[in-house]
């Protein structure tokens, strides 16, 4: 048996390279053991609607939406501005600006193609008006997206927990010490390489007191803005209400803040993102659905029993094993979305990772941290993509400074899944470890 699950994997990793939208590539897979691995498709489809009506899930549409209309409304050019009051006239300042609105609005989309959609048709220009290499801008503000994922509410925490049981809650705090190091660590870069660019511009220097009314004016306009990420992070951890409620909560704020105090949204415009967002939103339910069957296929088979065995034949080391599995959680990020990878691969590997003594805890913010690279690189590299798209740049201006910031974050990779202090410091505050 283990041989046809072994030849499901290599057609389907043939199907995912042939470039097949990921539904059918999953869908095909599944039909293959269907019809040669003795799997009833009934009693799978059962058990896949079954969980297709969590409450759970029903976070991720909402997430998605609310996360397209934010790039429509306003809220991102708000915390902008207020971010640009306090660095915006360091020489590499504006990049910070982009770096930290990209965590802030992770903290309210819980995505990582909002960063991009929503800050670089704003940022990136600006910055090339001030002398960035329009490569270099697009870059950074792509890369800086992948913030979305890190900074809790993310929605590949919610998956994460709800295909393993682990508490999201407590998969969202695990991601936050490593989301911090990256917007340090990208931080710092772009402050060191900025000043190798000799055209840079800045703004007219400004008095105390001017600087002072548009600190006033920037935080009085960008209080609405900045109570969204407040709101929906308090609610979380007070216990207001749950992922989930933190999504719809998402949604009901954006709609009145872009219709009626940022005047980003229209009628038309709403409608578009609507029909914009159901589109991909129904491409992505059905995604899960197959990739869901396919997974708990593997677990009955015991392939999760194979891959213990097989690992500990090759090595009784962990650190070891502990790379190899870093490298495939890369791989896969390469190749499939963060959702996909998250729902494929968590219930194969956090058996083997406990047999190594590793809480799952820990496991969610390594399994994090990988999947989000992979956002930034090819061959699937969805959010690089979109960021090229917006930045109206070509491959050879961004992939210098992709792979400069991807090879600085890779060290986070590896300090994520060897110190675990990172990843549980803050949810053991919360008493969840």
């Amino acid at each position: 048996m283990l041989t046809i699950v072994l030849i499901d994997v290599i057609l389907l990793i043939a199907l995912l390279m042939m470039s097949i939208p990921l539904p059918f590539c999953f869908g095909g897979a599944l039909l293959f053991m269907v019809l040669f691995g003795d799997v009833s498709m009934k009693s799978m489809m059962l058990w896949g609607f079954n969980q297709m009506i969590s409450p759970v899930l029903l976070a991720s549409p909402i997430f998605i939406l609310a996360g397209t209309l934010i790039g429509q409304s306003g809220v991102a050019k708000r915390l902008l501005d207020f971010a640009d009051v306090f660095v915006g006239r360091v020489k590499g300042g504006i990049g910070v600006v982009s770096i930290v609105t990209c965590a802030l609005l992770g903290a309210i989309s819980g995505s990582g193609f909002t960063g991009i959609a929503a800050t670089g048709p704003i940022m990136i220009p600006r910055m090339v008006k001030q002398g960035y290499p329009k490569g270099y801008a697009t870059a950074l503000v792509t890369i800086s997206s992948i913030l979305g994922l890190l900074i809790p509410p993310s929605v590949v925490m919610i998956m994460y927990g709800w295909v393993t049981g682990t508490s999201i809650l407590a998969s969202f705090l695990s991601t936050i010490g490593p989301g911090i190091l990256t917007v340090v660590v990208f931080s710092v870069i772009n402050l060191i390489w900025s000043r190798k660019f000799p055209n840079i511009v800045l703004d007219d220097v400004l008095t105390l007191k001017q600087r002072g009314r548009k600190f006033v004016d920037c935080t009085w306009k960008g209080i609405p803005a900045l109570l969204l990420p407040v709101i929906i992070l308090g609610g979380i951890y007070g216990g207001v209400f749950t992922p989930t409620e933190a999504a719809a909560v998402s949604l009901i704020f954006t709609v009145p803040i872009g219709f009626f105090i940022y005047r980003g949204l229209n009628f038309n415009k709403f409608y578009t993102t609507v029909l914009e967002s159901a589109t991909s939103i129904g491409a992505i339910m059905t995604m899960i659905i197959f990739c869901l069957m396919l997974s708990q296929t593997y677990v009955l088979l015991h392939v999760p029993q194979a891959i213990i065995e097989m690992f500990f034949s090759i090595t009784q080391s962990k650190v070891i094993m502990l790379l190899i599995i870093n490298v495939f959680l890369f791989i896969v990020g390469m190749i499939v979305n963060d959702t996909t990878g998250v729902i494929l691969v968590a219930p194969l590997l956090l058996p083997l990772v406990q047999k190594l003594g590793m809480s799952p805890i820990h496991f969610a913010s390594i399994l994090g941290v990988n999947l989000a690279a992979g956002g930034v690189t090819p061959p699937y590299a969805s959010i690089l993509y979109l960021g090229m798209r917006i930045g109206k740049c070509e491959f050879h201006e961004i992939f210098k400074p992709t792979m400069v910031f991807l090879g600085a974050y890779i060290p986070i990779i590896f300090v994520t899944t060897f110190w675990p202090e990172l990843s549980l410091f803050i949810p053991r505050l919360f008493g969840f470890v």
